[in-house]
């Protein structure tokens, strides 16, 4: 195959999507993968309205099952190279603490934890092999700020950095680089469909609801002023052909500042400004 592959998960929408869609006009040979295959027509049809189809190759896999993943192996075998990895499956969990089942936080890290090592190791020896390759891990500002009512997604993306930055230390003597994309808000589904909140939380009985509510409101509120995710897919388009990258990158309307002012700010200052939005 004369293109460069690129594997990029969660691509039925979002994200995963547009970035299917840049990488195979810089001239990759994409493997989309989704959980459902069903979903793919969007993919397909913008692919094929951009000239771009026959680049697209789509792929079932739930990054959760042990069964699809050892299919992934056997699929990833027949295809003889990575040239990237894009870890973008992910969802949403929200929710106030004291309500939220231990469940519910363990279903979150399964996507967007144990999701992304489970591809990652898939992929590592044959990157390691092949003493080249690259590995872009979608995180969120959310993975270096926390906020009132989504710690299972906020949780997530701290241990997503974490293990990133790890990863990248350990893959560097092998040629394989490791990156951390850190979008801001953009107009994606995971703050509407993709948001799973836990259910006493949406209930008027909880002690929290009032606090949901504002949380709710706060995100609605600044719908209009989301950004466009095609910035972000443009973004790790252009990182996936870069001869040298470093770890994080931010992308998305004051991102760089918000991140500045947590770790420059007293404490006290940066929790009563953070506090002040919900109110």
């Amino acid at each position: 195959m004369k293109h460069q592959i690129a594997v990029v998960t969660g691509s039925s929408s979002g994200f995963g999507l547009l970035t299917s869609l840049e990488l195979a006009q810089k001239g990759f040979h994409v493997i989309a993968t989704m959980r459902d295959m069903t979903k793919g027509f969007p993919l397909v049809n913008q692919a094929e309205r951009l000239g771009v189809k026959d680049r697209i190759q789509l792929f079932e896999l739930d990054v959760t099952s042990n069964h699809s993943i050892n299919n992934w192996r056997i699929f990833m075998e027949e295809l003889g190279r990575i040239d990237v990895l894009v870890n973008n499956a992910g969802y949403a969990g929200a929710g106030f603490v004291e309500e939220i089942p231990v469940e519910e936080y363990r279903k979150q890290f399964e996507t967007n934890v144990f999701g992304v090592i489970s591809i990652t190791q898939a992929v590592l020896p044959m990157m390691r092999k092949q003493r080249k390759g690259r590995i872009i891990n979608v995180s969120s500002i959310s993975g270096r700020i926390g906020f009132p009512g989504l710690s299972p997604y906020i949780t997530s993306k701290y241990a997503l950095e974490g293990w990133s930055e790890s990863l990248r230390l350990e893959m560097k003597p092998f040629g394989i680089d490791v990156v951390i994309i850190e979008p801001g808000s953009f107009q994606t589904n995971i703050w509407s469909s993709g948001k799973q909140v836990t259910e006493k939380s949406l209930k008027a009985s909880s002690p929290y609801y009032e606090q949901m509510k504002k949380l709710e409101h706060h995100i609605e509120i600044g719908a209009n002023k989301l950004g466009d995710p095609v910035q972000v897919a443009k973004l790790i388009a252009n990182i996936a052909q870069k001869k040298q990258t470093t770890l994080r990158y931010k992308v998305g309307k004051g991102v760089k500042i918000m991140i500045i002012f947590k770790f420059v700010l007293p404490w006290r200052l940066w929790e009563k400004l953070l506090l002040k939005q919900l109110k």
